[in-house]
């Protein structure tokens, strides 16, 4: 099976990636070049939201390519966040340890949640 990248940048400040099928030793240089050209358009600081409801199978070399994602987003002073893993895919997380469970959602709603919550943390008066 392949992987499909879908995108959507609604905003600089937050773009959602929608991954299908497969991220795996076969598929993981086609995800690494597609977000080479979906990260530019999220602004420094900003959240990449990377959608896992379609994806049916992670391996290692797929959970290599999440953290380099990671890793160049934190670089960029952005998260990216992980939304909607089936339970295959989040128990490979929690084997792993590879992901912040802080940073795995249920669904969209619990995501929005956190965000309105983040963004409410930054923007509140200090006292």
């Amino acid at each position: 099976m392949t992987l499909i990248v879908r995108s959507e940048s609604p905003t600089t400040d937050r773009s959602t990636v929608w991954l299908e099928g497969r991220l795996d030793a076969a598929t993981f240089a086609a995800f690494d070049e597609a977000m080479h050209d979906i990260t530019p358009l999220v602004d420094n600081g900003g959240t990449l939201v990377i959608d896992l409801s379609a994806l049916e199978y992670i391996s290692s070399a797929g959970l290599r390519s999440l953290a380099q994602l990671r890793k160049q987003m934190h670089d960029r002073e952005g998260r990216t966040l992980l939304l909607n893993p089936q339970p295959q895919v989040k128990k490979v997380f929690e084997i792993v340890k590879a992901v912040p469970v802080a940073e795995v959602f249920a669904n969209v709603a619990e995501l929005d949640q956190y965000l309105d919550h983040m963004q409410r943390q930054m923007t509140a008066p200090e006292g």
